[in-house]
């Protein structure tokens, strides 16, 4: 109970935090009107020169660049007023503890009278606001519109006024909420997360009862993982303690999909702090997976090659494990799915590969 407290207390902080940056992003713009001068506002730059990889922390961060942002200029007044209304808009959000999603938000500006012309220009002006209070989106009450991915095994979570068991919660597991944050991890029984790229690959562990066999948590990642998702891994590994597994397809995008995971993304440098699990492993597959078991491949094709030149130039890859994977890669010219273990049977995967993987 004094965790689930603690938890409590620590929301009603955050909330009163974002609500006060919100409210003095307003009144630093009245106060300069006040004073007869032009609101400008300075804002930390997201160009790829200000966005650096920190070896100590292992993800992206922001520099120290910052641009200026001015209602004297002309170019700038349009997205500037969209912040505005953006901010006002989160703030009523934050306010009355509701939530909308970023498409309804695209929307709702046609009432502005300065609207979004595209989704894009909306997810853009949402993420400078992040940048310029330091502050994350879930915190503004902001929510993608794809549904989030799904954990099974022994962990009991309060989600609203509702006490949820991920692995009484149906085949499919508990659907991790877009607002994680303001869920309260109870209770855990398991010993580490395996998470998955695919759901096929899921459903097959859950069937299997890997979730038993391996006493884990089993997180379905639906390809590229959501902001929820990689928080929630974040929190487990954090709060509970919980070592992280990773295994994706044996090719560049699913060693990317894992690097995200653990280094986070350039693109959201802003709050990889929130996102990132620095200690998250990346299981396989590997090239080395490819050969040893044999595996059915297909070749690589030209923006494959390209791709993986691409990694291994990347900070984040510079460990001898990724570069001797993106070689053996190369080299071999093929990548494999994960679920091309099916040659040996269903059960295989759980049976033999995963055992052998993590030296159970």
């Amino acid at each position: 109970m004094a965790e689930a407290k603690h938890e409590h207390t620590h929301r009603e902080q955050r909330k009163k935090y974002t609500f006060n940056k919100l409210k003095g992003f307003g009144e630093e713009i009245v106060e300069e009107i006040e004073k007869s001068k032009v609101p400008v506002l300075k804002i930390p730059s997201r160009g790829t020169g200000n966005i650096v990889y920190d070896p100590d922390k292992r993800y992206y961060i922001l520099g120290d660049r910052k641009g200026k942002r001015s209602l004297g200029n002309v170019k700038q007044i349009r997205k500037l007023g969209q912040m505005v209304y953006t901010a006002n808009f989160c703030k009523d959000l934050v306010l009355r503890d509701k939530t909308a999603t970023i498409r309804e938000m695209y929307y709702i500006s046609e009432g502005w009278g300065i609207e979004f012309n595209t989704q894009q220009e909306s997810n853009t002006v949402g993420e400078d606001l992040e940048v310029a209070l330091g502050v994350t989106r879930e915190d503004l009450g902001l929510m993608p519109e794809e549904d989030g991915a799904s954990v099974y095994g022994d962990i009991t979570l309060l989600d609203g006024e509702f006490e949820i068991n991920a692995m009484k919660a149906g085949k499919s597991g508990y659907t991790i909420s877009p607002t994680i944050d303001q869920v309260e991890l109870l209770d855990c029984n398991a010993e580490f997360v395996l998470a998955v790229e695919t759901m096929g690959m899921f459903h097959r562990l859950v069937q299997e009862n890997a979730f038993k066999r391996y006493n884990c948590l089993i997180v379905g990642l639906k390809g590229q993982a959501a902001r929820a998702t990689r928080r929630f891994i974040k929190r487990v590994n954090e709060e509970l303690g919980l070592p992280v597994y990773i295994c994706n397809d044996g090719d560049p995008w699913g060693f990317h999909i894992a690097q995200v995971i653990i280094s986070g993304s350039a693109k959201l440098a802003h709050v990889n702090h929130e996102l990132a699990t620095p200690n998250a492993k990346f299981l396989g597959v590997t090239a080395s997976d490819i050969i040893e078991y044999e595996l059915p491949t297909d070749p690589l094709k030209d923006i494959d090659v390209l791709r993986l030149k691409e990694l291994s130039k990347d900070p984040r890859y510079k460990t001898d494990f990724w570069q001797t994977e993106i070689k053996k890669m190369l080299k071999i010219g093929k990548k494999a799915e994960q679920q091309s273990f099916s040659k040996y049977g269903l059960e295989y995967v759980v049976d033999t590969y995963f055992p052998e993987k993590l030296g159970l």
